[in-house]
């Protein structure tokens, strides 16, 4: 079994989220990690090589980014990938989901994967389609929002999260699964795999080289379009009660509430 799992660099946690307002595009100038729910999908495909069911031959990171987004895939071998694959060109900049999920499956294509395993959502966007983009284009199945997979003959049976409670669906391979952040904890890399990183396989392709037509990525060729974009209302500031008397205190909450009619 070969398996590719998708990965992405985003801006990290700790950096507060901006809009350039003349592209419309995140501002991705601070500080940036490798997506954290992209780490449930490496530790997955891990733990199907080390359960033995069938054998792994290979584990491919792969990743659509700016030059940067390589680190994002250092990491991702770091955490147990064989190899990895970076797509970037400056043709790509801008592109939407559908864009980016075509890009995506072209550069997979390449590769030919038994199983494509990515996170649920990005930290940034947060979109949670990009898997089911992908395995239209690829004319694969796909499962969303999966924390429990278990390898059978050709065929993965899988436990998924939904709205009303939990779906137990039985896919054939090749597949497209988007697994939650409940299917696992991905494990610390060691120190060496750290070092090692920078020394493991990495193709670095373009647009041209993925077979990606270039009409079809991009901002400027992408269905959704930046309009506007503004920030949200400031909110006024709460009332907060200090008094230790107790029943100063309760009288002071009870006039609040009366004041708002929720009484």
């Amino acid at each position: 079994m070969k398996i590719c799992v998708l990965v992405k660099e985003v801006p990290d946690a700790a950096v507060e989220k901006r809009i350039d307002p003349s592209t419309g595009r995140m501002d991705r100038s601070g500080e940036k990690n490798l997506n954290p729910y992209d780490t449930h999908a490496i530790e997955a495909a891990m733990q199907i090589r080390e359960g033995g069911a069938v054998p792994v031959e290979e584990i491919v990171a792969v990743t659509m980014g700016p030059e940067s987004a390589v680190r994002a895939l250092h990491k991702a071998v770091s955490l147990g990938a064989d190899r990895s694959v970076h797509l970037t060109d400056a043709a790509l900049a801008g592109s939407d989901v559908a864009a980016t999920g075509y890009a995506l499956a072209q550069t997979l294509q390449r590769e030919k994967p038994d199983l494509v395993l990515l996170g649920q959502q990005s930290d940034d966007g947060e979109c949670y389609t990009i898997g089911a983009v992908v395995a239209e284009h690829l004319g694969m199945p796909s499962l969303t929002q999966v924390i429990k997979m278990d390898v059978e003959s050709g065929s993965l049976r899988c436990e998924r999260q939904a709205e009303y409670g939990y779906d137990t669906v039985n896919v054939a391979l090749p597949a497209v699964i988007s697994v939650g952040d409940a299917i696992n904890e991905p494990r610390y890399p060691s120190l060496k795999a750290i070092m090692g990183a920078k020394k493991k396989p990495l193709d670095t392709l373009s647009v041209g080289d993925a077979g990606i037509d270039a009409g079809k990525v991009g901002g400027d060729n992408s269905a959704a379009q930046w309009v506007a974009v503004k920030a949200p209302p400031q909110k006024a500031a709460g009332t907060i009660i200090e008094d230790e008397d107790t029943d100063e205190t309760v009288e002071k909450i009870v006039a609040w509430l009366d004041e708002r009619k929720l009484l």
